[in-house]
């Protein structure tokens, strides 16, 4: 039996946060937050209408505002960071920009009828 590899079991679970599931349009969200900070730096989904996975990097945040539900500020407004075609290359991505960075996960489950930002 192989040994137990962390960083693939990181990628996997990353990747499967980032699921879609078209009956109930229902969307994993993954973001990085920088916990000195106190506010989300990348936000990463798939994008059912375009067919693929995307990152964003966060542009703006409130002024001063601390989302009580999730215990960090959110961004309002953000820019493309990059694009990927599976999962798991997304989840590769993140994986990198949460060492890079020195950041921790945060999902959270949307609905398609929801705005995301």
């Amino acid at each position: 039996m192989a040994a137990f590899d962390l960083d693939h079991f990181t990628r996997q679970l990353i990747a499967e946060a980032l699921f879609y599931d078209e009956e109930y349009g229902a969307l994993g969200n993954l973001s990085l937050v920088d916990p000195r900070e106190g506010k989300e730096r990348f936000i990463a989904s798939y994008v059912p209408e375009e067919g693929h996975f995307t990152i964003e990097e966060a542009t703006a945040w409130e002024p001063g505002e601390v989302d009580e539900e999730v215990g960090y500020a959110l961004a309002v407004d953000s820019r493309e960071y990059g694009i990927y075609d599976t999962p798991e290359a997304a989840a590769e991505a993140l994986l990198a920009l949460a060492r890079e960075h020195d950041l921790l996960p945060s999902i959270t489950l949307l609905f398609e009828e929801d705005e995301v930002s």
